[in-house]
């Protein structure tokens, strides 16, 4: 049975653009023996690609084990594309690993998975809203309001 937070992932790379709704694109299969992957969105409404998620709450920092990790958990897969998705942070370690492998690993750390939620209103909603407003200069003729004045 997927988490709580497995779910949150899902619905957010969703609403990021990913394959278009929850139901048609987004799965989270996140349970005993999933080999390390957690979801799966498809890349396009179509299906043509997939993107596989891993999903992690975790204090502290991710090495470079769990990264190599999901990369074989994706290889297994023969997939090319993955998003490892942490309430912790990344060691640089870890970072430079995705830029050397085949697959296209992107890393959201806690900061930048919050900075989404807001983004894109996942799990947070509006209190109060503010309107700035400003002269609208199509509506007014100021030549012929600065000529009366002179």
């Amino acid at each position: 049975m997927p988490t709580f937070f497995e779910k949150l992932v899902v619905e957010l790379i969703v609403a990021m653009g990913y394959g278009g709704s929850i139901k048609e694109a987004g799965q989270a299969i996140g349970k005993t023996g999933d080999e390390g992957i957690d979801g799966i969105i498809k890349e396009d409404l179509l299906g043509l690609d997939a993107i596989y998620l891993q999903a992690k709450k975790w204090e502290g920092t991710i090495g470079r084990p769990e990264i190599q990790k999901f990369a074989g958990a994706l290889q297994g897969q023969r997939a090319k594309k993955g998003i490892f998705i942490s309430t912790g942070k990344f060691s640089n370690d870890a970072v430079e690993y995705t830029k050397n492998i085949d697959a296209k690993i992107v890393l959201i750390d806690g900061n930048q998975l919050a900075e989404y939620m807001i983004e894109h209103n996942i799990g947070v909603r509006d209190v109060k809203k503010y309107i700035i407003k400003s002269i609208n200069s199509d509506y007014f003729d100021f030549g012929e309001f600065l000529s009366q004045h002179d």
